[in-house]
């Protein structure tokens, strides 16, 4: 006698107990056999737990050991079979076989065991500056095939929201997320979410677009940066060079004398009655005298205008400018000096020493 075939899925990690109900246990007990196999393969059976005579053998399948008993009184018509912390292994088409006094009744069982995806993996692709494209990444490793990919936006607290516009979803691979002409727009975080039949695990990555620098804009403002304190401190010692010369000129202005600057004029004061009466007397009395000494005269009265008009035997004022200076005396070694000098006479003088 055998029973139809069923199916059951479970998580791996989780415990099940495969169902096996009998009516042979109402004949003999004691020639009752009862054997749990498992088919993960077409051609290889092993056994998993087995009862004959009254004795239990659960120590058969190395990889099942201590993890599988028989979940009620399997001498009661009850040879279900439980199996603890579910593994991939323990997949597979289970026969439960019950035999007694020549009978034999069966039972098969399908057991999937599905594995959850393993905490994907979210990494970021490509230069995160604007106008820019990247690529969101997201791989689960393990878990039951098939495996799919949810891509969302979240804000800190979690909340999913929409994509932006820029990003859509690769169709050829849909843990992939493709961005184009990146804004600030795409700044963000971004949740991957990898799931299957048996649950969900998910990751998030962060996108931080930064804003692009052009490079003749930075050339600019390193240029700006180096040439600017360069005027500046240039500008500065111009100005102070201005004004140093400028002070150089104010201080030197006053001792400096123009070749082309108009000396002052200088005025010959007729001297006073006594010199001139003198000077007459002498002239009267001696008028041969007159005649020997004519020359030195003349040389003394053109002398006298080169420096300027002053006679050098008598005492002058002389009014420079509107003012009177006191008369100065001239010595003999000074006139020696000045007469030592040679004089160009002119026509006017000569026609004086003739008279």
């Amino acid at each position: 006698m055998s029973q139809a075939q069923t199916e059951f899925k479970k998580v791996a990690g989780a415990n099940v107990t495969l169902p096996c109900h009998h009516r042979l246990h109402l004949l003999e007990s004691t020639s009752l056999d009862i054997e749990w196999l498992l088919q993960n393969s077409e051609v290889n059976h092993k056994a998993v737990i087995t009862s004959s005579g009254g004795n239990i053998y659960t120590d058969l399948n190395e990889e099942q050991k201590g993890r599988v008993s028989f979940a009620s009184s399997f001498l009661s018509g009850d040879a279900s079979l439980e199996i603890s912390l579910l593994q991939p292994s323990d997949a597979g088409q289970y026969t439960c076989k019950v035999k007694n006094a020549g009978q034999y009744e069966w039972t098969h069982i399908t057991l999937k065991v599905l594995e959850r995806p393993s905490k994907p993996k979210c990494w970021k692709e490509g230069e995160m500056s604007e106008g820019r494209k990247i690529s969101l990444q997201c791989n689960s490793v393990s878990g039951t095939a098939p495996i799919m990919y949810e891509w969302k936006r979240i804000d800190e607290e979690g909340k999913p929201g929409s994509l932006p516009p820029m990003a859509h979803i690769n169709f050829s691979n849909p843990a992939q997320v493709l961005m184009k002409n990146l804004t600030w727009v795409a700044t963000g975080l971004y949740q991957c979410t990898a799931f299957n039949e048996a649950g969900r695990e998910s990751c998030v990555v962060e996108v931080t677009v930064h804003y692009a620098l052009n490079m003749g804009i930075v050339a600019g403002a390193v240029c700006g940066m180096l040439v600017g304190p360069s005027i500046i401190f240039l500008t500065i010692w111009l100005t102070i060079k201005r004004k140093e010369k400028k002070k150089y000129e104010e201080e030197e202005t006053p001792n400096e004398i123009r070749e082309d600057a108009e000396a002052p004029k200088a005025r010959l004061v007729k001297p006073g009655s006594s010199s001139s009466g003198s000077r007459s007397s002498h002239s009267g009395s001696s008028s041969t005298r007159s005649t020997e000494n004519s020359a030195s005269r003349s040389q003394q009265t053109l002398s006298t205008e080169a420096t300027p008009h002053i006679t050098p035997t008598q005492h002058c004022q002389v009014e420079i400018d509107g003012r009177e200076t006191e008369p100065k005396k001239i010595s003999h070694t000074n006139l020696m000096k000045r007469e030592a000098t040679p004089v160009m006479v002119p026509a006017q003088s000569r026609a004086f020493q003739t008279v």
